[in-house]
């Protein structure tokens, strides 16, 4: 699956449930074998095959420095973030799933997006590196 949006997150960006620069907002990732569905996926707790191992932290990392900005030239929103080394680690992931963090149960905790690498990514006892496209993470317009 390609990169998508979770379809609860649309509702919850509309509706101030998700305040993408204020809020937090954490990376998990996930090995080949979990299958996102927009549709009926809208928590945390949803999410399946998180990976495991050393270095990685369940439930994920915290983004930082986020930004939203409005490009006025292409009429565009833009939620951007610091790109994401998870240090020491040894893991392989496949994808990434954005989620707010409300600190407490994951049946809490709403979906943003889902990132697809296209492939396995592995690192043994080295960086785990993400780096988010140069245009953002996510662009709406």
């Amino acid at each position: 699956m390609a990169n998508a949006i979770f379809n609860s997150f649309k509702r919850d960006i509309a509706n101030g449930s998700i305040d993408l620069d204020t809020d937090t907002i954490k990376l998990m990732l996930v090995a080949a074998a979990y299958v996102p569905n927009i549709d009926t996926h809208t928590k945390r707790s949803d999410v399946t095959n998180e990976v495991s191992g050393a270095g990685y932290t369940a439930g994920g990392v915290a983004l930082a420095n986020k930004t939203v900005t409005m490009n006025t030239t292409s009429d565009k929103g833009v939620f951007d973030a610091d790109d994401v080394v998870i240090s020491t680690a040894t893991i392989t992931a496949r994808g990434a799933v954005l989620y707010k963090s409300r600190g407490g149960a994951s049946s809490a905790d709403e979906l943003i997006a889902y990132l697809d690498f296209g492939s396995d990514i592995t690192s043994t006892a080295g960086n785990f590196n993400i780096a988010f496209d140069a245009n953002g993470i996510i662009t709406l317009g």
